[in-house]
């Protein structure tokens, strides 16, 4: 396994194109693009879950609210949610997509 990363790839290939044209506008847009494209794995998730952490984040809970919620069964208003209840189980079973969802603020939910 390589520590390169998929940026350094990037580079790389943009580096060796721009070689052989002298276009530093060209080189800027790329850069610009990738850096504002949208990762290719984004963490697939359910529906309830999005809704789940687009409400979360909307009443300015933090990511370390909701799993001491979820792990003490803290008595708050989300858990009168019918959808978030849902949600619940999903989030303790898939802790390391759920937070990756989170953190980048883009998923796929499920169909």
């Amino acid at each position: 396994m390589s520590n390169e990363t998929k940026r350094d790839v990037f580079e790389n290939a943009l580096d060796e194109l721009l070689l052989s044209k002298d276009d530093g506008a060209l080189d800027a847009e790329l850069r610009c693009r990738y850096d504002a494209a949208v990762p290719d794995d984004l963490p697939v998730i359910p529906q309830a879950v999005a809704y789940a952490i687009e409400w979360f984040q909307q009443n300015d809970e933090t990511i370390g609210e909701v799993w001491r919620n979820l792990y003490e069964d803290v008595d708050d208003d989300w858990h009168e949610c019918p959808q978030l209840r849902e949600a619940e189980e999903w989030m303790l079973d898939n802790q390391d997509t759920f937070t990756r969802a989170w953190v980048l603020g883009q998923w796929e939910a499920e169909k």
